[in-house]
């Protein structure tokens, strides 16, 4: 157990089971609601687990997605059914973070996952073969490699897809058989991968994909498709950044202060605004750049404000170590994101009231 826990601390990024471990552990003990077949909590456990709250023994559960209860409520039970899950909407809404817990409280394993690309083969969702076996001994179940699909078909466990429309067409139709007669063939061996009870998938894609590898419409069937928005208010996207820049910081050992509320906040007035094309008081209409200025963008930019501040500053965030990340989000066309960012600049950041040194910051930059 020491070297477990001594290894666990070398981690740059620790799997959700392992980074929650007890919190999983307090809400099995705690949970005595029905679970389905070969799941770890039952559907109510894994809400809390997700969404937060307090357990009957006082024991606090940290929110690990801050939105809509019902929609998670409407992914847990899908995962319950024999529907597979599709989270669906724009570039850093918190997808693949969703995608990971669910599977970490209902499986106790998310590193059953498939990453969806251009080069994404059919061996990587179906099996692959150990070739050196392969040439020596023939085709047999010992020479198979199998895929986390596999693996998870057979464990009875979730398997996770991200970026599915990344995948080309006809590599995506493997899934077919699989999610609606939940076995694998395997026509080398004229056998099958049946899968157990609790074997169910999670994908995710995003709307900026679309057209790219359009999901077939027997494909779309065998989905349950939940989106997921950006986040309603300032204040709910202000509390996202915050839980999560403070926990990269500690995982990344940075030795800056937690940036001040005051810091975050510009940052998300900043890509909200944009996003929407006007200020926050509806005053001025403003053209939005390329970019999507998600919020998993502007948790980027605090926290690399917050490692500049910390290795060449002194240990404060300032708008000086704010000012490259942002004008990096925002800024991916260098000719006409270039000039959306300057009209912002003249026309919002230089009159805005506490805003001067940002203004002064980026001006020095361009």
């Amino acid at each position: 157990m020491a070297t477990t826990k001594k290894k666990a601390t070398t981690l740059l990024r620790q799997h959700a089971e392992q980074q929650f471990a007890q919190e999983l552990d307090e809400l099995s003990k705690a949970d005595s609601r029905q679970r389905p077949p070969n799941w770890k909590l039952s559907p109510w456990a894994v809400s809390l687990y997700l969404l937060g709250g307090k357990l009957d023994n006082g024991f606090e559960v940290t929110s690990k997605y801050i939105g809509n209860r019902r929609l998670m409520e409407v992914a847990i039970a899908t995962l319950a059914t024999d529907r597979a899950l599709l989270l669906y909407g724009v570039p850093g809404t918190a997808k693949s973070w969703v995608s990971e817990h669910l599977a970490a409280a209902i499986s106790g394993d998310s590193t059953l996952l498939i990453q969806g690309t251009a080069g994404t083969s059919e061996e990587a969702i179906r099996y692959g073969w150990n070739y050196a076996r392969l040439l020596a001994e023939g085709p047999s179940i010992e020479a198979l490699v199998a895929s986390p699909m596999m693996r998870s078909m057979s464990d009875g466990k979730l398997a996770r897809i991200e970026e599915l429309t990344r995948i080309p067409s006809d590599v995506q139709d493997t899934l077919i058989t699989i999610l609606s007669e939940k076995v694998l063939p395997i026509p080398e061996l004229n056998t099958e991968i049946q899968a157990n009870k609790g074997f169910n998938v999670i994908a995710t894609a995003n709307n900026r994909d679309r057209g790219v590898n359009e999901l077939s419409s027997a494909l779309k069937r065998r989905f349950n498709t939940v989106v997921l928005p950006v986040p309603d208010t300032i204040e709910s996207e202000v509390k996202i950044v915050r839980q999560r820049v403070e926990s990269l910081g500690r995982a990344l050992e940075l030795p800056a202060e937690v940036p001040a509320l005051e810091e975050i906040q510009r940052v998300v007035t900043i890509f909200r605004e944009l996003r929407s094309g006007i200020t926050s008081d509806g005053k001025t209409k403003l053209k939005s750049p390329s970019g999507t200025l998600s919020t998993a963008e502007a948790i980027s930019v605090v926290n690399s404000g917050m490692a500049l501040s910390a290795h060449f500053g002194d240990g404060s965030l300032k708008a000086s170590d704010l000012i490259s990340g942002l004008v990096g989000a925002v800024v991916k066309d260098p000719v006409q994101d270039q000039v959306i960012w300057k009209e912002y600049l003249e026309t919002v950041v230089k009159e805005r009231d506490g805003w001067k040194d940002l203004y002064r910051a980026s001006r020095e930059m361009l």
